[in-house]
């Protein structure tokens, strides 16, 4: 087997010596850049319109949702609770026809 250490020593000062070698360059001023400013924007009346038309049928449809989930909200809790109002129905009739003379 062969000296490992010794190879990885020489694979260091070999390293050492490259890096030295190699010149340094001098590094680069850092410069700030501005980014590029959007003008502003200038809407004619039409388009301002439009944006309005859309904002307010955005608007009319989110609310048609809610509605709806609302009602759905409740049909469901009516669903339950007349479920839960006939098993309680049903129950009580098993119960008396358990108790009813034979």
């Amino acid at each position: 087997m062969t000296n490992w250490k010794a190879d990885l020593d020489a694979l260091v000062q070999e390293s050492i010596a490259y890096a030295k070698s190699i010149p340094a360059e001098p590094l680069m001023p850092r410069t700030i850049v501005e980014p590029n400013r959007m003008p502003p924007v200038n809407l004619n009346n039409s388009e301002r319109q439009e944006i309005r038309q859309r904002v307010s049928n955005f608007k009319a449809h989110q609310e048609r949702f809610a509605r709806e989930r609302e009602d759905f909200a409740a049909s469901q809790l009516k669903r339950m609770l007349l479920t839960r109002l006939h098993l309680g129905k049903a129950e009580a009739e098993a119960g008396r026809m358990k108790n009813a003379p034979a």
